[in-house]
């Protein structure tokens, strides 16, 4: 189905886009993968093109424009021509929109500029060895000593863990308050704020993931972010938009395995012919390709009603949901289909089903997609 029409500006953007994820990030792509991380200036060159934080005020450099369907076109466009380890929409979407929702006007003013440039990579981290999505169960604490707090705990699997300069932690402040968090904005070179090793992961590997530590880190009052002990519902508002994100990538990853794999079943030949005409490899792509646009049409309203600032949270979850369990079909059926070349590492198809496991765990599980959409639907 063609998807609603947009407007010459966006269809520009679009065009821009797909030339800068294809000459300026999918060149290094296997230089990345191999080193684990991608080059700081991929980061300036896109806050140079304008494509970081696009909603952010004019005033502090931004462009203003809070259209949802700008950050899902560099989604769609990073997915086909980009690398998926290049995490822009963590720096831009994730992270940096708690700044606006609950910073203070000076610390917009200080930090800001160098966000939207690229010079200050963001991270936020939550998760702990032993709390995962269970936020309510981190150990980590931040103890108020007057004009500061200090610090303490670690954190593991966090996005941008090594390139971040700038780093959102969670800490509990309230100890006899499971929800009482407070939300810290740690820098680079803060005494105590350590990086651990750089982990090694299934996929994604040009994304760099780490484990951060925090030992006696003297964090100034004028780092914290939002209230203090309300940082357990600040992190609660981020939660749609974050499933929404995810719901674009998934369903942009599904789309771009789908073309690897049309193409190469109707190049391959079996039995003298073009695979792409038995008719198992007929039924399977189309049963996924009518999936695939019937998703499109759900994730573009939700994208809609985001815009509107009505985005119910559980129609995001099941946008979430749906589509990473897409995702995971259709990469699994394009191994199938590519055969034994589609376990081979120079296979596109292979990386894509490297890529895709991560996407039924990060922002909330399929378990977890399912709890909340039963209790909006039962309960």
């Amino acid at each position: 189905m063609k998807r609603p029409a947009i407007d010459s500006d966006m269809e520009m953007f679009r065009d821009s886009a797909r030339k800068f994820f294809q000459t300026e990030i999918r060149p290094h792509s296997e230089r990345w993968r191999e080193a684990g991380i991608v080059d700081r200036e991929a980061f300036t060159k896109a806050g140079e093109a304008g494509y970081l934080c696009m909603w952010a005020d004019e005033q502090y450099g931004g462009l203003g424009i809070k259209d949802f369907r700008y950050e899902q076109i560099l989604i769609e466009e990073n997915a086909t021509h980009g690398d998926s380890g290049y995490f822009i929409t963590l720096h831009s979407r994730l992270v940096a929109p708690y700044l606006e929702h609950f910073g203070t006007e000076e610390q917009k003013q200080r930090l800001y500029p160098g966000i939207i440039s690229g010079e200050k990579i963001l991270a936020i981290a939550m998760t702990e060895p032993d709390a995962g999505s269970d936020l309510a169960g981190m150990k980590a604490r931040a103890e108020d000593k007057g004009d500061h707090f200090l610090l303490n705990g670690s954190k593991t699997y966090i996005s941008n863990g090594i390139l971040a300069d700038i780093v959102i932690v969670a800490a509990k402040t309230h100890p006899d308050n499971a929800h009482g968090v407070t939300l810290f904005l740690v820098e680079r070179g803060m005494e105590g704020f350590e990086r651990g090793r750089m982990l090694k992961k299934m996929g994604m590997k040009s994304q760099d993931t780490s484990e951060l530590f925090f030992r006696d880190v003297k964090v100034p009052k004028a780092n914290v972010l939002g209230q203090v002990h309300a940082g357990f519902y600040h992190l609660m508002k981020g939660l749609a938009e974050e499933r929404l994100i995810a719901a674009c990538g998934n369903l942009a990853g599904a789309r771009a395995a789908m073309d690897v794999t049309k193409e190469f079943v109707r190049n391959r030949k079996v039995f003298g012919k073009p695979l792409s005409k038995m008719q198992n490899t007929r039924f399977k792509l189309a049963a996924l390709d009518a999936e695939i646009d019937i998703a499109q049409v759900y994730v573009d309203r939700c994208v809609e009603q985001h815009n509107l600032g009505k985005l119910d949270p559980t129609d995001a979850s099941r946008a979430k949901l749906f589509t990473s369990e897409l995702q995971g079909r259709m990469v699994d059926e394009g191994v199938q289909l590519h055969g034994g070349a589609g376990y081979m590492d120079e296979y596109p198809i292979c990386r894509m089903y490297q890529d895709e496991r991560i996407h039924r765990i990060l922002a909330g599980t399929s378990e977890i997609m399912k709890e909340i959409i039963a209790r909006a639907t039962l309960d």
